[in-house]
């Protein structure tokens, strides 16, 4: 079928070109309809086992997991990206299995090799601790698995240490399986679909995982290497889905139509692809098209936004930016609408989020982990509310509550043939304090009052940078705001904001999105900010994709246009910068 003509960047639905003539809408949009799923027909009509698709943002993944797995049982869905699940398992609800790796690596473990796999989230970060005083070395143990340095020597001490705390991590219960697997490919289980989403943030290890499962099952890959985000976090590469879609094992396709953005946004996706690949960026990306879908309520909402909206204000405006376009936003559509404002960094998010509350926008929210990276009395905590004998609660509390040379001392002893559990080794004050602390959350989980000593609830708080009034402070802060006079309009108090970074933004989708301290001292890692890597590129085509209506990019840097920017076609840009002194806010907003 003959592609249909793109229309150019704000132009109408209406406007057609001479051989199109006076063509019936509803047969246009048929034909962009028909060659949209004749995509979709063809990955499901290919009788290939192992199928590869790349989709760009926006492209209708979810719509062809559902299709692929239809009729289908026992079927299993994985992705890496915790807030994706949620949504698969709805969207695939009744139709697949729908896991993580490590979740499916410990049900898998647990059901195959009839281990008790239990998970910390933060065990390699205590043995890598572990190490340094052990050891006297720092051991990166995740980059160790993640890569399948499988004869490295210090894999046995990782075991060892693993073994007395009595629970994985997130990478060694995935590296556990593979091996297990490795050894016994009969213990593989077999499924009458395997679905692996983000594949462009797998790593070495993730890819292991797979690849042992396609030897057994059907098995459908689907990402997209100009969205691949984290390579720097956990050693995935772009390069295992490139190698994949050029391999003759795997049968190739790709989902070319954008449905979720405007005009605009898909073009100036494209804009920043071609600036970059003509930079010399992007080497070795996979080519394929990325086009905006048409049809009747995409080109409404393309012919009301048809720019991509810039300001290069001081960043102390920024919440007061946001403000007045949100406002004006309301003022046009005069209904509901969603909001994503997107950060560079957390501290920065945290600041915009706080602004915003503070002039009465009551429904926004702040995305983003919430956890320490490192472990805090409060995870030991809980887990000896789970089991009072762990060594490893015990070993967390004690790095909290001891003097550095005791717990030293304490970690020692623990480091000889005849181990001891780490309560009994732990002294009489310790514990008598641990067991209050134990009491008050028990108290706190059955919703009682506790006669424990307020200064154990300090330190709870302390270890994860609460104080002590906090939770008193959150109550009067609440309730002075409910009586306090609210300056955003009535229109707008109620909408839905979400406010995270970029990489916590993967999986998100909201009508409009605000990218902050859009500047190359933010958006460009390198230190002398000369050097763009293709990790810079891809966070910002994740960021600017977010959207389905608009796109707001605004910048803290007046003095300098972001590299970025001038990757843009410029015909695509409004800059609606305002005047200088414009919307300062008031002292103490």
């Amino acid at each position: 079928m003959t592609e249909p003509q793109i229309i150019a960047a704000g132009g109408s639905a209406h406007q057609f070109d001479p051989q199109r003539g006076q063509r019936n809408l509803a047969d246009h949009y048929a034909k962009w309809k028909s060659e949209r799923d004749s995509h979709v027909q063809a990955v499901l009509a290919s009788t290939a086992k192992k199928k590869i698709v790349v989709a760009g943002p926006g492209t209708g993944k979810t719509f062809l997991f559902k299709k692929v797995l239809e009729g289908k049982r026992n079927a299993l869905t994985l992705t890496f990206v915790n807030s994706l699940v949620d949504d698969l398992s709805l969207e695939l609800c009744g139709l697949s299995e729908v896991r993580t790796l490590h979740a499916y690596a410990r049900g898998a473990l647990s059901r195959t090799a009839k281990i008790n796999a239990k998970i910390f989230p933060k065990l390699s970060t205590i043995v890598r601790e572990d190490a340094q005083i052990l050891l006297n070395a720092d051991i990166d143990f995740d980059h160790i698995f993640h890569n399948r340095d499988d004869g490295n020597e210090h894999i046995e001490f990782y075991r060892i240490r693993k073994d007395y705390y009595g629970y994985y991590g997130f990478s060694d219960i995935v590296f556990a399986l593979v091996k297990y697997w490795e050894k016994n490919k009969r213990k593989i289980p077999t499924y009458s679909q395997v679905v692996v989403d983000e594949f462009q943030d797998f790593n070495k290890l993730e890819v292991s995982l797979i690849d042992l499962l396609a030897e057994q099952s059907p098995v459908l890959l689907a990402g997209d290497d100009d969205q691949a985000l984290y390579s720097s976090l956990k050693g995935a590469s772009a390069d295992f889905i490139r190698q994949r879609h050029a391999h003759q094992d795997y049968t190739s396709f790709t989902l070319p139509y954008c449905s979720r953005c405007t005009r605009v946004i898909v073009e100036t996706a494209n804009d920043i692809i071609r600036g970059a690949t003509q930079s010399g960026f992007l080497r070795n990306r996979i080519v394929k098209p990325y086009r905006y879908f048409e049809n009747s309520e995409k080109d409404r909402e393309s012919d009301r936004n048809p720019k991509i909206i810039y300001a290069h204000l001081y960043a102390r405006r920024i919440p007061w930016f946001i403000e007045k376009k949100i406002t004006e936003i309301a003022r046009v559509v005069k209904r509901k609408f969603s909001v994503l404002i997107i950060s560079p960094t957390k501290t920065q998010s945290r600041f915009i989020v706080r602004i915003l509350r503070g002039r009465g926008l009551e429904n926004i929210e702040s995305l983003g982990s919430k956890e320490h990276s490192e472990p805090t009395l409060l995870d030991g905590l809980q887990v000896l509310l789970g089991d009072s004998k762990s060594n490893l609660g015990w070993r967390i509390v004690s790095k909290s509550l001891l003097p550095d040379a005791d717990f030293r001392s304490l970690l020692e002893q623990t480091h000889h043939d005849d181990i001891q559990p780490f309560c009994e080794i732990v002294d009489a004050a310790s514990r008598k304090k641990v067991r209050q602390a134990l009491t008050l959350l028990r108290a706190v989980r059955r919703h009682r009052s506790s006669r424990a000593s307020p200064e154990i609830l300090t330190e709870i708080l302390a270890s994860v940078g609460l104080e002590r009034d906090e939770m008193s402070n959150d109550f009067l802060r609440d309730a002075i705001s409910s009586i306090s006079v609210r300056i955003a309009e009535p229109a707008i108090r109620k909408l839905p904001v979400k406010a995270t970074t970029i990489q916590s933004s993967k999986g998100l989708t909201e009508d409009y999105v605000f990218i902050t301290h859009f500047d190359d001292r933010y958006f460009i890692k390198d230190e002398d900010k000369t050097n763009i890597s293709d990790q810079d590129i891809c966070n910002f085509v994740v960021a600017l994709t977010r959207a389905r209506k608009q796109v707001f990019l605004i910048s803290s840097h007046p003095r300098s246009n972001p590299t970025f920017l001038r990757w843009i076609d410029q015909n695509r840009i409004e800059d609606v910068t305002p005047p200088i002194g414009e919307g300062e806010m008031e002292p103490g907003q």
